[in-house]
């Protein structure tokens, strides 16, 4: 049986694109510290920023949507309320009606991530909710960011 090394953080160069995600005093848990469910909802906020940004999509009526259907994250550093974040963006692989993200989250002014991960959205008509292909606008999106 052979086992995978652990990830390490990573520097800022290795993502494409950044946005500034704010702490707020009720991300910080009972050991002083950013809960490690609030990352998840980190990376959701930055790449549905993006993607709307982007005008790949509009949350209210876009017929195709994505659902998440995977997600991972790896903690290197701690980070707390008040601390602003930049969370680091790109794209390791799309498939036919799938993409999968890869956030790194940095405390402002650091070069290595304090966390990184991914998840993956499957992407669905909203009425049917059954995969299709990714569309045109979405795609385009994504060039920015592999």
């Amino acid at each position: 049986m052979t086992t995978n090394p652990r990830p390490g953080p990573e520097p800022r160069s290795a993502y494409r694109h950044f946005i500034s995600l704010p702490t707020r005093w009720m991300d910080n848990d009972a050991y002083g510290h950013v809960n490690n469910v609030v990352y998840y909802s980190f990376f959701d906020t930055a790449v549905n920023r993006y993607l709307i940004a982007a005008g790949a999509l509009d949350i209210a009526s876009s017929e195709v949507i994505g659902f998440v259907v995977e997600t991972h994250c790896n903690y290197f550093s701690p980070i707390a309320f008040p601390q602003i974040l930049d969370a680091g963006l790109r794209v390791a692989q799309v498939g036919s009606s799938s993409v999968r993200y890869e956030i790194g989250l940095f405390a402002a002014g650091e070069e290595l991530t304090a966390a990184r991960g991914h998840f993956v959205h499957v992407y669905v008509n909203r009425a049917t909710q059954r995969p299709v292909a990714l569309p045109p606008a979405l795609t385009h999106a994504l060039q920015g960011l592999l």
